[in-house]
């Protein structure tokens, strides 16, 4: 029980803590150039699409897991005995 109730107070520390370190800072009086404002673009466009291919990625895996017939993957696209013959009417 104890290690729970230790689990449960760690966010709120850690909360505590950082905005106790963030009243301490002075301000800075930085000069930002344009090209800073394209990298944080082209990060936050970057994390984005990060967020998506592991959503997109995530889904499949989710969406497969309730799929009735999984694709074999063993069985090929071509016959195995006729491997010049693509189409069904054997041409």
């Amino acid at each position: 029980m104890k290690t729970t109730l230790h689990r449960r107070q760690r966010p709120a520390i850690t909360a505590a803590a950082t905005i106790a370190l963030l009243s301490l800072s002075q301000a800075a009086e930085a000069y930002l150039d344009p090209s800073t404002g394209s990298l944080i673009l082209s990060a936050i466009i970057g994390l984005i699409a990060t967020i998506g291919l592991a959503v997109k990625t995530w889904w499949y895996k989710l969406k497969s897991l309730f799929r009735r017939n999984p694709p074999d993957a063993a069985s090929p696209t071509r016959d195995a005995a006729n491997p010049g013959k693509d189409r069904a009417d054997g041409r």
